[in-house]
């Protein structure tokens, strides 16, 4: 198997672990401490993580198959970039209620939708 392959596969099923770690942490050790309307952030940041881990293990997948692309790597990346960014910074701003790291996330969600186009030309020019 190519190694950009291997390494989205094994970026994605490290993703998916922490996406159960993380939910898990929430659901017990958060949930009766922040306030509701935290919780649904991290909520938010925990369903974002979870879609975002199965891509990475769909580009890995993909780039079993189109080895040389490029636009599948970039994809695979933007969307490792693009969890930190979104999910993390909503990961934070629920824990420590600092509102000023929802400025962030926006350049998640942008890594996520240019993540998915790419991934999208890499498929069709294929």
């Amino acid at each position: 198997m190519p190694f950009p392959a291997k390494l989205f596969l094994a970026l994605g099923s490290v993703s998916a672990m922490l996406v159960v770690v993380l939910g898990a942490f929430g659901a017990h050790a958060l949930r009766a401490r922040i306030p509701a309307e935290l919780m649904a952030s991290y909520q938010t940041g925990i369903l974002y993580h979870l879609f975002h881990a199965l891509g990475l293990l769909a580009v890995g997948l993909i780039a079993a198959h189109l080895p040389a692309s490029g636009l599948v790597r970039a994809a695979g990346w933007l969307m490792l970039v693009g969890t930190v960014l979104f999910s993390g910074s909503l990961y934070v701003l629920a824990i420590s209620g600092v509102r000023a790291l929802g400025a962030v996330t926006p350049f998640g969600g942008f890594a996520f939708i240019a993540a998915w186009l790419l991934l999208a030309v890499a498929l069709f020019r294929s």
